[in-house]
């Protein structure tokens, strides 16, 4: 009798024993599992490329300060390499400069390099504005483009300026992509981003806001009107009083610099 006891205590604990392995496995397999993908390079250089216009876009970053890869990657917890490459591609996007032996600076641009960024978006804008009218596209954003004009007005309200020209810009891409012309949608994006770092460092580009958000109604009713040639006039007039509001206020600040200096 005893004898079957003691087989049954030790089959009773090699059963426990194994269920204890099987709950270790279970928990070392868990464990050598990361609940996170590791970031690759490309994705890294991406996301501090993002912070860095961030920096730009709201003034932290002003026109003509330097950019520290040491600073940078030490406030980032990264190594300076991908901060290099982040630079570069912010470089090839025209928001930095780079100098021999000195590195990245944020671009310095001046009113009359302004003004022939706002004529080389126009003459993009408002022909990618008419061929989403010929091409019969314009059902397919309007709904969209409402919807941007009225974040565009609340975030006006509320004296979210940055904001809001990031939206402004949102609204005129969505137009240029729909146009069908990939080639307008790069040059594009390369112009919004130098328009929106210039912008950023104005407290206040428009006298009224709210009426400059609401004035985007205006393209969405030529559109909506059929006719090409609406569509360029509409573009025409919105772009060329962002244009003449913007660039003059260069040109003050300019004037200002040249008498103190």
């Amino acid at each position: 009798m005893g004898t079957v006891h003691r087989q049954a205590r030790l089959e009773s604990r090699e059963i426990v024993d194994r269920r204890q392995f099987s709950r270790y496995r279970a928990c070392m397999t868990m464990d050598s599992e990361p609940i996170f993908k590791p970031l690759n390079r490309d994705a890294l250089t991406q996301r501090i490329a993002r912070i860095l216009t961030d920096a730009i876009v709201s003034g932290k970053l002003k026109p003509g300060d330097r950019v520290a890869e040491s600073v940078i990657a030490r406030e980032l917890g990264v190594s300076r390499a991908p901060v290099r490459e982040a630079g570069r591609l912010l470089e090839s996007a025209g928001l930095l400069v780079s100098m021999a032996n000195r590195g990245f600076f944020v671009r310095t641009i001046d009113a009359d390099d302004l003004d022939s960024l706002y004529e080389l978006r126009l003459c993009i804008e408002r022909e990618a504005a008419a061929r989403t009218v010929r091409d019969g596209r314009v059902a397919q954003i309007r709904d969209r483009l409402l919807a941007q004009i009225k974040d565009m007005v609340v975030m006006s309200e509320d004296n979210q300026l940055i904001h809001q020209i990031g939206g402004d810009l949102q609204f005129h891409r969505l137009i240029v992509e729909t146009s069908g012309n990939l080639r307008f949608l790069a040059v594009f994006d390369k112009l919004a981003s130098e328009i929106q770092a210039c912008t950023a460092l104005i407290e206040r580009v428009f006298d009224e806001p709210g009426k400059v958000a609401r004035n985007h109604l205006l393209i969405v009713e030529a559109l909506d009107s059929g006719d090409e040639d609406a569509a360029r006039a509409a573009m025409d007039y919105h772009i060329g009083v962002a244009r003449e509001t913007v660039v003059g206020h260069f040109r003050r600040l300019e004037g200002v610099g040249d008498r103190i200096g």
